[in-house]
């Protein structure tokens, strides 16, 4: 379906705004809103999903217009919590269209950390009664102007309704390219890391193209990615995971490697991890201002200082690094002396096109790993 007609068909129900975290399965819908929609709408891009719910909250009880909010199937878990307690009609009854990419879709070739995912995703709605209705690749204007219909007497009624897109059921013709200012790339300032710390150090790398880029960097500088642990599903949690395992082994020397959307999904990190002055611990914040992995949308939070972030939470050493020289400056420091450090690298939006994919089973990556730690 045509990203544009979906968006009229939201206008004429008098949905105003629009808000959610960008995905893959709705990359030309998100396209259409970051560069098609000015004046329809009133589009905001937060930090994670249930923020995104609680400006649809926000903007319903300022205007008692129905909102719209966007996400991928796994950001379901991040959004459940605003929709029990306070959306649901038990409660203050909210409505609210939710428009939901079908990730791990059954029957769909997809990454591992999407497939449990994919199977549960009907069922999540089902238990959080919201109806839904599934909008796929062949879904006519006719069709889709039936499903709004019915969302719209459940949303009269103060309830949520959910469109689920699967893969591809969005087509628009415009391709859209989105740059910054930073010319590092990003894969080179990863293996400018790899290549700089030792080989009984550990990385624990977030979610999406950042983990690819490990993977691969680690395979060229060592030969393995034994010590790496590939955060692929759970966006925001790399960084306590790390916490964790720099807790368990003083000894060993733990990197993670952050990106700035998924630092920012669950910020409070930040500050838990900054009271803790856990030594042992560096955390690496790759900043392209971007969501590079689900097809580059701006995050909403562009030019944000994470190093001054990280500082007034308490991290004893931070670095904002634009060049390959200045990185390799910081990294010679925190090599130095053990103590928690913070260094957020300037990083384009630039991957390259053969970029692989992990090719063992992320049960068979966490046994290796936990092996070379000593797990």
């Amino acid at each position: 379906m045509d990203a544009g007609l979906f968006a009229g068909c939201l206008k004429e129900m008098g949905i105003g705004t629009i808000t959610g975290v960008p995905d893959s399965a709705l990359k030309q819908f998100c396209n259409f809103m970051n560069k098609e929609a000015d004046g329809m709408f009133r589009h905001f891009v937060p930090a994670n999903e249930g923020a995104a719910v609680g400006i649809a909250i926000g903007s319903y009880l300022a205007t008692g217009k129905v909102p719209c909010v966007y996400m991928q199937n796994s950001g379901l878990g991040n959004a459940v919590n605003p929709v029990t307690s306070l959306a649901n009609e038990k409660v203050y009854g909210i409505p609210i269209l939710f428009l939901i990419g079908w990730r791990g879709m059954p029957g769909k070739k997809d990454e591992p950390q999407h497939k449990f995912m994919g199977e549960v995703t009907c069922a999540m709605l089902d238990v959080l009664s919201i109806p839904y209705a599934l909008l796929k690749k062949d879904t006519k204007e006719d069709e889709a102007r039936r499903i709004f219909s019915d969302a719209k007497a459940c949303l009269d009624a103060g309830k949520q309704f959910a469109v689920v897109a699967e893969p591809g059921a969005f087509e628009m013709p415009a391709a859209y390219g989105y740059k910054n200012s930073y010319s590092l790339i990003r894969e080179k300032a990863i293996h400018e890391i790899v290549s700089g710390i030792s080989e009984s150090d550990i990385i624990v790398s977030t979610t999406g193209k950042i983990s690819r880029e490990v993977y691969e960097q680690c395979d060229i500088v060592r030969g393995h990615h034994k010590q790496v642990f590939l955060t692929v599903g759970g966006m925001g949690h790399a960084s306590m995971i790390a916490f964790g395992i720099a807790k368990e082994k003083p000894e060993k020397r733990v990197y993670c490697l952050d990106g700035d959307g998924a630092a920012l999904m669950h910020m409070g990190s930040l500050a838990f991890i900054g009271k803790q002055k856990t030594e042992n611990l560096v955390h690496i914040c790759l900043n392209n201002d971007a969501h590079e992995s689900v097809g580059g949308m701006p995050t909403g939070c562009a030019g944000f200082g994470y190093a001054g972030a990280a500082e007034a939470c308490g991290y004893p050493f931070t670095e904002e690094i634009w060049d390959m020289d200045s990185l390799r400056d910081a990294m010679g420091q925190v090599r130095q002396e053990w103590m928690l450090a913070f260094l957020e690298i300037k990083v384009s939006i630039d991957t390259r096109e053969d970029l692989g994919r992990p090719k063992e089973t992320p049960a068979e990556n966490k046994k290796a790993f936990m092996e070379y730690l000593g797990g």
